[in-house]
């Protein structure tokens, strides 16, 4: 985790009230609420995400996309992702092979047809 000293406030008090999701004793309690801030947050991860696409376009004003990544210690190719919209999910469903081919890496097995039968 990114040292606590090098967050901004906003970071600070957004992992605290997270982490004070811990401290709720009554599980049935804890269920609930953790249910209810996952509901909110839906909503509000796409806004972050907005936000964030958006800053990186007017930071790519007059530059490549290798020097906003630099900026950020991420490549050129995902700076421009972020500044597309395109989320981590997105990549990863983009990336994974067809369910009907079987797990990358194992072919699959051929039948055979049986010499005793």
């Amino acid at each position: 985790m990114e040292d606590e000293a090098k967050q901004s406030e906003e970071v600070r008090r957004l992992v605290l009230a997270i982490e004070a999701f811990k401290d709720i004793e009554d599980i049935e309690v804890r269920v609930r609420e953790v249910g209810k801030a996952l509901s909110k947050m839906n909503g509000y991860t796409a806004v972050l995400r907005d936000l964030r696409a958006q800053d990186i376009q007017t930071m790519k004003q007059g530059k490549t996309w290798a020097d906003v990544g630099r900026i950020f210690g991420i490549s050129g190719a995902r700076a421009q992702q972020i500044g597309s919209g395109v989320s981590g999910a997105q990549r990863r469903k983009k990336d994974e092979p067809d369910k009907e081919r079987g797990r990358p890496g194992r072919p699959r097995k051929k039948k055979t047809e049986d010499p005793g039968a």
